[in-house]
Parts: C-alpha cells; sequence; structure tokens
C-alpha cells in the first residue's frame, strides 16, 4: 500500500515478531470498515445495536480487569531518567524494548495483523503529524476509524519520509501483571501489550497525541496540551476562541459543548466546539497562539452524560458512535447509563455481560468510566473552524479541577509567568478516568500530570519560553474551579451551561472591559460583575464562591514547596520567584 521504505522494513519487522495470520492494511474506505464491523459482530467483539434508534452504532465490552488508563503501568523510556523527569514512570529503552518484544512475540498468532495510517490533524495541515498503528483488533481499527484521519491519503501525503510515529499495540491475554504501555519519544515509538482499553490502545489518543507531542512540541517550539477548545460567539461580536486544561473525568467534555443559559440565549450568545480534549497550539504568522485539535471524534464519558449535563455530546452519540461498557436493554437493544435518565431497563445485560435488572439491581449497569466514541462531525455545534488547518487564534486559556475548598470559582493570573505558575501547582480530585483511589486531591500541573513525556520542570520551562516568544499577543490566563462545596457537601454553584457566566466574566477580562479586584492569588471578579440573572444564588453563597481562605491558601503554598523539590534544578526559576510572590502576599515568613 505504501513505498515508503521506513515503513516497509518496520512493517516487516513488526510482523516477523508477532506472527500474524494475515496482514490487512486500512484504506480509509467504508466499504473495508463495514466488513470489519460484521466481522467483529460474528466474533463478538461488538454487538450491533438497534439500527433504527441507534443506526450505524455498536456496543463493545472490555475485560472487567480493563477498564481505564493504568499509570502504574504506563512508562516513558528514554537514554536517562532525567529526560522522563520525576512524574513520570521511566524505563530504559533496551530494557522495555526487550520486555514488551518478549510479551509481544506470536500474540498474533491466528489472528489479522491490522495497519493504521493516521494523521492527528487534518491530512496535509502544517500543525498535523502521522501515525502508523499495528493492532490485532478490529475495536482499535474502528475507533481509531473515528478517532483519527485514516488511511490511503495518510500515506500519500506522507511520502518516503521517515516523520511518523510507529506504534504497536498486542491484546496477548490481557494479562494486567504484564500490561505495559511504553513510550519512546526520542525514538517516536508507542508499544501497548494486554490492554485493550480506549486511552491504552487508540495510540493516537493520549500516547501520541500527548506524551509523544509533548516531546515534539517541546523540540519544535509548540505545545502538545490536555485541552479543549471552545469559540463564544457574542452578538454582532467576532468569535472568540478559549483553550480549557482540566484532569480527566472533571467536564472538559461538558464545558466544550455546553448550551448558554436562557439569557444568555435571548441575547443571541452561541457555543461552537472546535474539540473536547487536546489541543496543539503554535504561534501563528500575526504573532498570536494558534490551535487546532489534533482528533477527529469524541472518546467521551458517558456515565452522567444526559440531556441536562451534555445534551450536544448525547445528540453526538445518537449514530455512527461504538459504546463501551454500558448497559445493554435487550428489550429494545439500546444502551443505557448512570444518569442517562431516571428508567433504567429492567431487561438487561450489565457492562460486565451478567444479567442486570435495573429497578432492582443495587449494581451500577454501567462502569463509571463507561465510554462513547463518536465522529465529530456528529456534534450540533462543530466549528466550521474544525478542519482549518491553521487552527483558530486563541484569546485565554483557563485551567481548572475539582476542588471542595480553597480555590475560589475564578480568577485571572497576574502576567504570563504567574500564568504558568498557577498552572503548574494546579490540584485536583481523582476520577474513575484511571485505575486507582477516586477523589483523593493530587498535584496535576497543567492537567498534564499523567500525559506529560518528559520532565515537568522542563515542560515548565517550555512554557515560560512560549511566553517570552508571544510576547504582548500571548493569551491571558485564568484558573476556574466549578466544584467548591457549602458546609454540607453540596455543590454551590450549578455547573454546565451556567458556566458561561464565568466565561463571559473572562471575554471580559481579555478585552479590558471589565475592572478586578486584586487579591493575594490573582485578579477576581466583583460579585456584581457575574451575570446570576436567573440563578437562584444568594449573595452569601457568591461570597462563598469567591472567598479566598488565607489559612488554606499557606497551606497550598506549603504544599507547592514541597511539589517543587521534586524537579530539583529543573524547576525554573520564574516560578520559584512566583511562589516566594505568593508567599509575600499572604505574609507567610
Amino acid at each position: 500500500m505504501t513505498h515508503n521504505i521506513h515503513i516497509n522494513n518496520w512493517v516487516n519487522q513488526i510482523k516477523n515478531l508477532v506472527n500474524p495470520n494475515k496482514i490487512i492494511w486500512i484504506d480509509g474506505s467504508e466499504m473495508q470498515l463495514e466488513n470489519l464491523k460484521q466481522e467483529a459482530c460474528q466474533n463478538n467483539e461488538l454487538i450491533k445495536l438497534n439500527q433504527d434508534k441507534l443506526p450505524g452504532c455498536y456496543l463493545h465490552r472490555s475485560s472487567a480487569n480493563d477498564v481505564a488508563r493504568v499509570e502504574d503501568r504506563t512508562f516513558i523510556c528514554t537514554k536517562s531518567k532525567e529526560i522522563a523527569g520525576p512524574t513520570n514512570n521511566w524505563m530504559d529503552p533496551k530494557e522495555a524494548y526487550n520486555l514488551v518484544y518478549d510479551i509481544a512475540k506470536d500474540s498474533y498468532k491466528g489472528k489479522n495483523m491490522y495497519i493504521i495510517p493516521y494523521s492527528m490533524g487534518p491530512i496535509g495541515s502544517k500543525f498535523s503529524k502521522i501515525g502508523i498503528e499495528i493492532t490485532d483488533s478490529i475495536y482499535v481499527v474502528l475507533n481509531m476509524a473515528i478517532m483519527t484521519r485514516i488511511g490511503k491519503k495518510v500515506l500519500d501525503t506522507l511520502g518516503e519520509s521517515n516523520d511518523w510515529v510507529r506504534g504497536l499495540h498486542c491484546s496477548c491475554n490481557l494479562d494486567e501483571e504484564k500490561r505495559y504501555i511504553c513510550h519512546f519519544p526520542e525514538d517516536n515509538t508507542i508499544l501497548s501489550v494486554n490492554s485493550c482499553y480506549g486511552g491504552n490502545v487508540l495510540l493516537g489518543k493520549k500516547c501520541f497525541a500527548l506524551r509523544i507531542a509533548s516531546f515534539q512540541g517541546q523540540t519544535e517550539g509548540w505545545l502538545a496540551e490536555h485541552m479543549l477548545i471552545l469559540g463564544i460567539q457574542r452578538p454582532n461580536k467576532d468569535i472568540i476562541y478559549i483553550c480549557a486544561a482540566f484532569p480527566s473525568g472533571c467536564g472538559k467534555t461538558n464545558l466544550a459543548m455546553l448550551i448558554p443559559p436562557k439569557v444568555y440565549q435571548e441575547k443571541g450568545y452561541k457555543i461552537w466546539c472546535v474539540g473536547d480534549d487536546i489541543a496543539w497550539l503554535r504561534k501563528g504568522k500575526d504573532g498570536r497562539l494558534w490551535a487546532i485539535n489534533p482528533e477527529n471524534g469524541f472518546f467521551g464519558v458517558a456515565s452522567g452524560t444526559n440531556e441536562n449535563s451534555n445534551l450536544n455530546a448525547l445528540k453526538s452519540t445518537r449514530k455512527d458512535t461504538i459504546f463501551t461498557n454500558v448497559a445493554h436493554n435487550l428489550d429494545d437493544n439500546t444502551v443505557w447509563w448512570e444518569d442517562l435518565d431516571k428508567n433504567p431497563p429492567s431487561n438487561a445485560i450489565n457492562w460486565k455481560g451478567e444479567k442486570w435488572d435495573g429497578k432492582r439491581s443495587n449494581e451500577k449497569g454501567a462502569h463509571p468510566n463507561s465510554r462513547f466514541t463518536s465522529p465529530a462531525k456528529n456534534c450540533p455545534i462543530l466549528s466550521e473552524n474544525f478542519n482549518n488547518e491553521n487552527g483558530v487564534p486563541i484569546s485565554a486559556i483557563i485551567f481548572g479541577g475539582r476542588r471542595k475548598q480553597t480555590t475560589p470559582i475564578v480568577y485571572e493570573s497576574f502576567d504570563w509567568n504567574h500564568g504558568v505558575f498557577v498552572g503548574s501547582i494546579m490540584s485536583s480530585e481523582t476520577t474513575a478516568a484511571a485505575t486507582g483511589a477516586v477523589g483523593v486531591i493530587r498535584h496535576d500541573p497543567m492537567a498534564m500530570l499523567p500525559f506529560c513525556g518528559y520532565n515537568m520542570g522542563k515542560y515548565f520551562k517550555h512554557w515560560i519560553d512560549m511566553g517570552k516568544t508571544l510576547g504582548e499577543k500571548a493569551p491571558k490566563i485564568f484558573n476556574v474551579n466549578w466544584f467548591r462545596t457549602d458546609k454540607n457537601g453540596n455543590f454551590i454553584w450549578p455547573g454546565f451551561g451556567d458556566n458561561l457566566r464565568i466565561l463571559d466574566w473572562i471575554l471580559g477580562r481579555c478585552e479590558d472591559k471589565i475592572q478586578s479586584k486584586k487579591t493575594p492569588i490573582g485578579y477576581m471578579p466583583f460579585n456584581q460583575d457575574i451575570n446570576t440573572d436567573g440563578l437562584n444564588l444568594s449573595e452569601s453563597e457568591l461570597n462563598e464562591l469567591t472567598e479566598i481562605d488565607i489559612d488554606l491558601w499557606k497551606k497550598e503554598a506549603e504544599e507547592t514547596e514541597q511539589f517543587y523539590k521534586k524537579f530539583g534544578s529543573n524547576l525554573p526559576k520564574e516560578l520559584d520567584e512566583q511562589l516566594v510572590l505568593l508567599k509575600q502576599r499572604l505574609n507567610i515568613s
């Protein structure tokens, strides 16, 4: 399918390693994909759903021991441990290749070997990057066909170049003790064995688009970030684009597809989704920061998605979607998950493949990290610039996480370096998107802790340098927290579409049209500048949302100091200086 000698040599190397029954190149044609869907249904890899209610939709169940990203089994394999840094699991490349290849050896016996050429970003864009993933899973092929641009056009664009990322996935026996997701950023290579969960095996997603791409970005002078891209259109004004970084499971997709509250709809506000998870950002010809979404679909959390929380995401799943680890309603051959509605099916199969009565069972029908993979073109508010090869100009960058206390609903950084500091000290409660305990507070700088492909101290420095490159045209940086709770543990802010009220204040600040008050942590809104029309929110609750507890922030500063020690001499002096300034503002001696 290609004359590229670099690809053909590598394919032959992998073929000799895994020993497949047959080699199939994925050309991207609808006929080939349809045949693969039929085959997947025959071998029980997929279940075909009700084609009248859910045309083109299928259900997949992963193994019960393989339902989320496995951060403890994810490695950055570089020549030295310092290159990987203190926040990554490191393995010597030679050791990693030997270990993984030994597990992968002959693992394709009796199986087909699928070769997927794919482009992260619009095919041919200067922003885009190309990868080749080899897999033994039709589920992976079909998901990659949704999440990326695939097929012969990708190979034609690559030509004879060797600038592409190698990716090998082997399902093996799904042995969690031998599960490894290894990244070799110096070699542009990804190896994944013993998993079939999307976050571990759709190698174009977190593996390439963040871990490998962040390393590439540092070398080439751009940023690969765990960020949504959102356009806000106000009456008689140009669309303003923002990027926002949140840890997985903290509402990125909800924000990327939000529906304005009625008071804003009546004024004519509109939201346009460019991306819900990943942004690649470069300095444009005009000196501003421009971003593309390198993906072509949504790999969203199904559980909790409903008409109230994210109607646009729900509509995106209504055709040509693959659902993973949700409940199967046998009465009408559709799917269901917790909080979809208040009418769980009684005649169903749960995510484990067991008979399930949703009206009587105390167990959940869907896994908390159940997923939908939907084409971006399904989104009712997809931006007309989604496929723009130049991307969109970014006016604001927002960081945020789940914090019950400490962090107010919104504050603005004093300048770019302070904004980098704000992103670097992000902390959030863990969610079901990764294995391990849920609800534990952990540092997650820029929401990139699990995804940065090199030393995070160097990553901070790269952000500082980007600010110098952008100069006065750098976007303003903000922090938000939709998850403040009252003394009874209830969320104070309504969230979802009403988050536009906070974004509106942010846009006003970007245009220098709204005043703010200077606080020890940054610029904050006056209560009267947050539009609460139509909200059942008291003045005291608004005060609680914007409250800064000095004692809690003193503790935050102390924890930041300990966290920074991890990076030693790789921590930029600019961040050390920002911590000193914060302590001074908090009157810490």
